[in-house]
């Protein structure tokens, strides 16, 4: 499995004055990316940005739960006996794909538990590695990142090195 670090390039220069200041009267979890993004970087991490995050990771765990259910049923409807092999091994082979989505899907619930935490202790936003500010635009993209755009890539370059 290959994981791109993904990020997004920092801004030349900040969104117009209104994004800029639009985050004072707001709370977190109505602020828009571009607001978030136009903040002054020395409150990085505050509470409305944690706020926002905090709420952006919960509709993405409520999501993955909602599915999680949604694939249950799907397969106890499927159950019935199908006589031609051909349909048969298509319904399997489209439970198997069900199957593996829904793991990759668990494993991204552990790591929304895991983000959810570290908002709770105060490490969020910040890279494991480093302790470097891992960035808005990053968190914006990844919400579950914990490394720093630069720490990624340097993981992902060992692991091309010297494998897993």
């Amino acid at each position: 499995m290959n994981n791109l670090a993904v990020d997004i390039p920092k801004q030349a220069h900040k969104a117009d004055p209104k994004l800029a200041n639009a985050w004072k009267t707001k709370a977190g979890r109505d602020l828009t990316e571009a607001e978030l993004l136009a903040m002054p970087d020395s409150e990085y991490m505050n509470e409305k940005q944690l706020d926002f995050f905090r709420a952006k990771l919960q509709v993405l765990k409520d999501d993955l739960l909602s599915n999680a259910g949604e694939t249950t049923e799907h397969l106890r409807e499927d159950t019935s006996i199908v006589p031609d092999p051909a349909d048969r091994a298509t319904i399997e082979e489209e439970h198997a794909l069900e199957l593996r989505t829904r793991d990759r899907e668990r494993k991204l619930l552990k790591k929304i538990s895991q983000s959810l935490a570290r908002i709770d202790a105060g490490d969020y936003g910040f890279c494991d590695e480093t302790g470097e500010p891992i960035g808005l635009g990053r968190l914006i993209a990844r919400p579950t990142a914990t490394l720093s755009l630069e720490a990624q890539q340097r993981r992902e370059l060992k692991q091309k090195m010297f494998g897993d």
